[in-house]
């Protein structure tokens, strides 16, 4: 399996930038990330990020 080029925490941060109000194509230009990558990413974490 490879291994994530992000930690636990750092996703963590991207989707909190993007709850802050940070359109997601400029979240993804400035951490080089694509848009199904960040979409893969919400939907693993919500579900576990409590509210």
């Amino acid at each position: 399996m490879k291994k994530s080029r992000f930690s636990d925490s750092q996703i963590i941060g991207v989707l909190k930038q993007e709850e802050a109000g940070v359109p997601v194509p400029e979240l993804c230009r400035e951490h080089g990330i694509s848009s199904a990558t960040f979409h893969k990413w919400r939907a693993n974490w919500v579900a576990w990020t409590p509210r």
